[in-house]
This record gives C-alpha cells, structure tokens and sequence, in this order.
C-alpha cells in the first residue's frame, strides 16, 4: 500500500491561511448579526476561533471598527503578496497607479496599484484605489527604495544625488568619522535619506587615539579600542568597520579581539582588506584569508567591501571562490561592489605608497583628478600629493566587475558621497544605483532586473537587521513595510556622471519617496523634506 506523500511546508502554510480566512470570514457574518459579545461568547466552541478573532481584532483600526470592504490582493504571478483588506470608500495618502511592482524579498512581479498611508505600504492590489496623491507608474517599475550599504556621512550636498539615484537609505558601513551621538544629532531631522553606519576602528585608532597607521596597538590600547566600539555599539552604530589597508600596523590579535565584541552584540564586521593586488608579499587572498579566519575564529559575520578594488581585483574567479566555500562552510560571509572599472582615493593613502605601479600594474597615465579629468604625470602626482588630492585609478579589469556583478551574495555599495562643489571624488559617488540598471541590466543583460534589484535593497535589509530593526521593513515591498520607494523608467535609467563632472544626476529615476514623503519628482528635487531617520542598532535585549 502506498502511504500519502507529507505536504510540503508551503502547502501546509497556504492551507493555514486559507482556514483562518474562513474562520475570519465566518466571525465577521457572526459579529454582523449578532454583534461582537455573542461573537466571543461563541469563542468557548473552538480555540481557532478565538485565535483568528484575536490576531483580527490586534490588526483592526481600533478608531473605525472593522474594516469594510473587499478582500483585495494581487495575484501570485512571481511571488505571494498578503492578502489585504481596504476600506471601502478610503482614501489613501499616497497611491502609485500601474506599476509594474517588483519585490525582491518574495520574487513578487505585477503589475498593481500600491497604497500608503501614514508612511507604510498598505495596500497592493490590481483593484482601482482612491489617494490624496496620486502617481501615475505606466511603463515604470516600481521598486524597494534603494540601500547604500557602503556610503559615508549623507552631506546636504552630496545626500541629494544619492536620491537622485534611487537611494533612500545611506549608511556609512565603511565606517564614519564620527562618534556616534554626535553623528545622529548631526542629522537628526535634516536628510532626505535614511542614515546609519558603522563604529570605525581606523578612525578612532589613528585620530581619537594618535596611534600610527604602521604601529601596532599595546595590549592596553586594544582593550581601550574595545571599550570605544562597545560604546559605539550602544549609542546605535550597526557594526564594526576595519581599513587594514590604511593602517597596516593593526595586527590580527587587535582584529580578532575587536570582532569578538561583534559576535557578542550580534553585528557584522566590515572588512577594507589588507591588499589589493596579486602581487606577493600580500595579495587578495591573503586579505580574504584573513577575514574569513576571523569569521572562522570568532563567529562574527564578516563582509568583504567593495571587492571589485580590494580583495578580487586581478583574481574575482578565484576570489569568488574562496567565499564560496567560506560560506559552504556555515560562515556568514557577504561582499559588495561597484560598477566602475576605476578606483579612487587620496593620493596621500597608503595605497599609494612605493611601488604602486607595479601593485596595480597601472602608471602615472592611467591616475585621473576627479573633478577635472586631469591626467597625471610624475610632477603634477607629487603636487597633488602634496595637496591630499583625491586620484581615480583605471586599474579594475571590466571582467572582475562582471564577475561580481553575478554572484549571488554579492551586493551593491557605491563607496562614495560627493562632500564638496569641488566635485573631486568618484562618480560612483552620484550614479552607482543607475550604471547598474543601464549597463549592466538592460544593455549588457549580465544580471536579471530582479536580481539587480535584490542586490540594491532585501540583501543589504538583511545583512543589517538582525540588531537593526529599522532594517525589517526596508528593502522590501509589502504590506507592512515601509513606503521607502523609488520608480524608474527601464528603458532609460542610466549614469550620468563621469570623472570631469562627478556631480550629474542618474537619469531615469523619475520619483523617490521617503517614509511616503516624495523626496524626488520628474525633474524636482523636494529640497526643504527631510523625511529620513536614523537606523540605530539597537541592543537592549544583551
């Protein structure tokens, strides 16, 4: 005799729900006719019932009453949407009309109207809804607010191009050169984005402290440098960020001792590696061998930044691969990356230190001053030494930027903010989000739009959330989450900014709301709303 196959989890949660939608629908005819008391008086016949009816009258508008009105949701095309209940005769705060809305987290991809109200996402649905606002998303995607997970502090000048390229979340997890109650009083109130970042050691080792970038710490002092991350930690940094490169005289007991206050608080520990190059002694894998040694060794999860520069630049196949296996191992391993073939930093950095050419195997030729696109020759790099000019250097192969641009666990972070007119920085500052879409999704068709997206909203949420709870309604599109939005035309969204003009707009992103707030129109930047809020971590249950 043949036995009856065990239905799968999924089936076994959709006959749940399906259940308790009639149990709900069943209590709802009863409260109509009979009213609410005889409804729980009824409740002693079966404890489904009062579990329904409880978690119904949790989620009803306690000022209205229940709600009335069809049962509304969109169909399962790509991934399940909840089911949800709109008031007949509501009137939203915003609605975004004939999108084709895309959900990374669930896969979901319809085209629908999206609600919101009071900041959050409340209703998708293909049904006709009212709103205050309207937007009308023909023939635009309409997707999870964009997540800078490596940006740096969101300056009212360089914040704005953030939005202008879909970015509704800019946190500094390169670490920020700040202490963290000064940094969110700082922008508490006065950003258009989302802000948040990471405790960061190189700045409290070599500024606070004065220790040099090639001496190593006392045992004192590391135990000084704990004692300052642990405070980091409380006053709401969401990890701890590492620059080995720019202080190479930090030694692995002083990174392990540091990472074990991580695991303690739960935090993910973010790596600038110790090398970027293929050149012995110390190369890219020396840096990805030390950084999983220290997942390895401590528990902590560990992220490899922008490891097109740092990590896989000459060797991203076998790089890639060394993470892979890290993280078949059980260790929580991610990365990120940016869509240039060209770095940037202070001609003043490390990095630059003798024997960069042979490093990099690039010359004076191959460095550019951002800003002005000046190329270098040995006189003018000394001049702008001197003057701690930032440098691009054309030294990424395009294959190491495609290589990260497929795999899975690696997402996109920008690694830069335009801080000044000036405009000497990278234009990854202003168009990384757009070059992204452009390039690498609609011309080069490298990546799927929906994994694209993944990478810039549900995968940075989820490296961040599990001591940032700000984080678990970001990065998503849902009923319940929150209205951090941004819409833009496939067909046309695409970079804009270049090396002699860092500061142009992405073009394509048409509008950018914040917490519901329109921060961003066609053509309009809404310069007086500063929606964002801090994302803190958040320990109070250690």
């Amino acid at each position: 005799m043949t036995s009856r196959p065990t239905p799968s989890p999924r089936v076994l949660e959709n006959r749940r729900w399906l259940r308790d939608l009639a149990l709900a629908v069943a209590l709802t005819v009863v409260i109509a006719t009979v009213g609410t008391g005889a409804a729980r008086e009824a409740l002693d016949r079966g404890p489904e019932l009062g579990r329904v009816l409880d978690v119904a009258a949790e989620r009803a508008p306690q000022e209205e009453g229940p709600a009335e009105g069809p049962l509304e949701w969109v169909p399962a095309v790509g991934g399940r949407q909840e089911p949800t209940v709109i008031p007949q005769g509501h009137r939203f705060d915003v609605v975004i009309e004939s999108g084709r809305v895309m959900d990374p987290a669930t896969g979901f991809d319809h085209v629908a109207n999206v609600g919101i109200d009071d900041g959050a996402v409340v209703a998708i649905t293909e049904e006709e809804i009212r709103g205050r606002k309207r937007i009308d998303s023909s023939d635009r995607v309409v997707a999870p607010g964009f997540i800078d997970i490596l940006s740096y502090e969101p300056n009212q000048y360089g914040v704005w191009y953030k939005i202008g390229d879909g970015v509704t979340a800019n946190l500094g997890m390169h670490g920020l050169n700040s202490e963290a109650d000064d940094f969110f009083r700082t922008y508490e109130g006065r950003s258009p984005a989302h802000f948040g970042g990471a405790w960061d050691h190189a700045y409290v080792r070599g500024i606070l402290m004065d220790i040099g970038v090639g001496e190593a710490a006392t045992k004192d002092q590391i135990q000084q440098l704990k004692a300052r991350a642990e405070q980091g930690l409380k006053d709401g940094w969401m990890g701890i960020d590492f620059e080995l490169e720019y202080a190479p005289g930090t030694s692995y007991e002083e990174v392990v001792a540091i990472a074990r206050l991580a695991k303690r608080y739960n935090v993910p520990v973010f790596f600038h590696g110790r090398y970027s190059d293929m050149q012995e002694p110390g190369t890219n894998i020396d840096t990805l061998n030390e950084i999983i040694d220290t997942a390895r060794d401590t528990g902590a999860p560990v992220h490899v930044e922008h490891i097109n520069s740092t990590g896989g630049t000459f060797s991203m196949k076998r790089s890639l691969k060394l993470l892979e296996r890290a993280r078949a191992e059980g260790l929580d391993v991610t990365a990120c990356t940016y869509p240039y073939n060209f770095w940037a930093t202070s001609l003043a950095s490390e990095r630059f230190a003798d024997g960069w050419q042979e490093r990099f195997q690039i010359d004076y030729g191959d460095l550019a001053i951002p800003g002005t696109g000046e190329r270098l020759t040995a006189q003018t790099f000394a001049t702008y030494k001197a003057q701690g000019k930032i440098a691009a250097a054309f030294a990424i192969p395009e294959d190491d930027i495609r290589g990260s641009l497929e795999s899975d666990f690696v997402m996109i972070g920008s690694d830069g903010i335009l801080e000044s007119r000036e405009n000497n920085n990278h234009p990854r500052s202003a168009g990384t989000f757009a070059r992204v879409l452009g390039r690498y999704v609609r011309e080069e068709r490298l990546i799927s739009l929906m994994g694209a997206l993944s990478k810039m909203t549900i995968q940075p949420a989820r490296r961040l959330q599990a001591q940032a709870p700000a984080m678990r309604t970001k990065g998503r599109l849902q009923v319940g989450a929150d209205a951090d939005i941004t819409i833009f035309d496939p067909a046309t969204v695409k970079d804009k900014a270049t090396l002699q003009h860092p500061n142009r707009y992405s073009e394509g992103i048409d509008w950018v709301l914040v917490m519901g707030t329109v921060v961003k129109s066609p053509g309009r930047f809404f310069r007086s709303r500063n929606p964002g809020l801090a994302v803190k971590g958040e320990f109070s249950n250690l």
